[in-house]
């Protein structure tokens, strides 16, 4: 099960059975607008606050991701969750409605391969048959936390990035065909010292090269092993960044095959600064449009690797720097060794 010391390689491969992406209006309109299940048209999601906003967002993923997998919400056993508000309460308002067995999570912008890295351990140890795998954001309730609210209209540096309003779920059971989980590598914390909260991809880009130098450590895999390599939401400083420290750290990941998703989300838009954030970015992100494409035979291998910085609004008050985790999870195509 465990090999190396932070890997996890799961020998029953569980099976990402489905997976739902929901966006807003302004990821609608992007370069991946086509690959939501769901889009609203409306900031406000006809709620009366960002945060109820949010909820629906997630709701909307779990039900989505349960219906395309066919199964009812009385069959998964537990509900794996999590999101950037304090305490939590998107994803524990949400497993309020839909009454699932419910352990929360809080990994930041890691939490989407946080939480599907859990849930297929869940899997393969036979503690479940089916877990739900969700996480989102919202621009507006994402800003009114931790910076200043969008009312407010504040200047922002190029280094900022734009919080994404979606969410995204994936079913993980122990049979069935589909995509599937090969092994997870848990990240460590990295803190370089940095405590700008506008610059979230110089913070978070140490914490990648970590934990894939220690997938590829741990799972004696060459470099050019996976087809595709996916950071979460390093945006576009954060992704020069990486793409400068694996070379030096002798990480020779063909640069081709790396890619971000806070760069993916929203192509070139040049008004999201560095590009895309929020727990919702990779998330939806991999659950929409990399698996998709996956499903179409594009690849057969991927590791995604997703980010997150560890702040809260206090502990940016209080003057301390941002600690960085990443979670890396190897999803393969049924039989990745054909063709």
């Amino acid at each position: 099960m465990r090999q190396g010391h932070q890997t996890w390689v799961f020998p029953s491969r569980p099976v990402i059975l489905s997976t739902a992406a929901i966006g807003g209006p302004f990821e609608a309109k992007g370069p991946l607008g086509e690959d939501f299940d769901i889009t609203h048209g409306d900031l406000m999601l006809g709620q009366d606050s960002w945060e109820k906003a949010e909820k629906v967002l997630l709701e909307e993923a779990c039900d989505k991701a349960l219906e395309k997998a066919g199964l009812q919400k009385e069959q998964v056993h537990f509900l794996l969750a999590g999101d950037l508000m304090n305490q939590i309460i998107t994803s524990s308002f949400s497993a309020r409605t839909l009454g699932i067995p419910y352990i929360g999570l809080f990994g930041a912008c890691s939490t989407a391969m946080e939480s599907l890295a859990l849930g297929a351990l869940l899997v393969d140890s036979q503690s479940a048959d089916y877990v739900l795998a969700a996480t989102g954001s919202h621009n507006g309730a994402a800003e009114k936390q931790y910076r200043y609210p969008t009312e407010y209209g504040s200047q922002k540096p190029p280094t900022a990035q734009w919080t994404v309003t979606g969410a995204g779920a994936a079913v993980v059971g122990n049979k069935g065909s589909g995509l599937r989980v090969h092994a997870a590598t848990i990240g460590r914390i990295v803190d370089m010292g940095l405590s700008d909260p506008f610059n979230m991809g110089a913070a978070m880009a140490p914490a990648a090269l970590s934990t894939i130098e220690t997938h590829f450590r741990d799972m004696r895999l060459p470099h050019d092993h996976y087809d595709l390599v996916v950071t979460g939401d390093l945006g576009k400083v954060g992704h020069q960044i990486l793409s400068e420290l694996l070379p030096k750290h002798n990480v020779d990941i063909p640069l081709d095959r790396y890619i971000d998703c806070g760069k993916l989300i929203y192509g070139d838009n040049p008004t999201v600064w560095s590009g895309g954030s929020g727990c919702g970015c990779v998330a939806t992100v991999t659950y929409g449009h990399l698996l998709r494409r996956m499903r179409e035979g594009e690849w057969k291998r991927i590791l995604v690797v997703a980010t997150g910085a560890l702040l809260s609004p206090i502990s940016y008050q209080q003057g301390e720097s941002i600690p960085c985790i990443a979670h890396a999870v190897a999803i393969e195509a049924e039989h990745p060794e054909e063709g």
